[in-house]
């Protein structure tokens, strides 16, 4: 089988992707969800940094794209998606955050910030994860990876109505859940 080779991004013509992702981890690390013990609470349901530190997140690039679509500064190119394909990275992706306790953004940001435990198990953990999927990716794409194909379909379009309507509804419960968890002390 024929291996796919994708040119790699030349940060000279990025500069501002390097300067937001330099920005979000410091974001991360003074938020406290780069700190072992914050994201451990969370897993405990102890301390809801993290869970208000992503509600937020998504809330704000959530409301952020859909202004750059409105004034045609962006456009979306969703890929096609598969229950397959997401069971497995859900399986992945929670074995690794309860065995060494960081997600893969968390984890980058606790190496930055000089953790050994993140920079060795974590991103460690992650460049062997991508390239052993790298290796069997060829293998499992036309199968496992299919399973239960959903294709590129968005919210909007499943629910038919604008995209508008659904980011209102999700942003008054992502607001709504931040409220409480805010109310609550939590």
């Amino acid at each position: 089988m024929e291996r796919i080779h994708l040119p790699l991004p030349d940060p000279a013509k990025k500069p501002a992707a390097l300067i937001l992702g330099i920005l979000f981890g410091f974001l991360l690390q003074k938020g406290g969800v780069t700190r072992y013990e914050t994201i451990i609470g969370q897993l405990l349901l102890l301390d809801f940094t993290v869970l208000k530190v992503m509600l937020s997140a998504v809330l704000t690039g959530m409301l952020g794209i859909q202004i750059l679509l409105r004034f045609n500064l962006v456009a979306l190119h969703p890929k096609h998606g598969s229950f397959g394909s997401s069971v497995i990275g859900g399986l992945i992706f929670g074995l690794g955050f309860g065995l060494l306790g960081y997600c893969p953004g968390t984890a980058a940001g606790a190496a930055g910030q000089g953790s050994l435990d993140a920079l060795f198990g974590g991103v460690g953990g992650m460049l062997l994860g991508a390239a052993f999927y790298s290796e069997i990716y060829h293998r499992i794409e036309p199968s496992v990876l299919r399973w239960g194909n959903f294709g590129d379909i968005t919210l909007p379009e499943l629910l038919r109505t604008s995209r508008w309507k659904v980011v209102t509804a999700v942003a008054a419960l992502l607001a709504a859940v931040l409220a409480a968890l805010s109310l609550a002390g939590l």
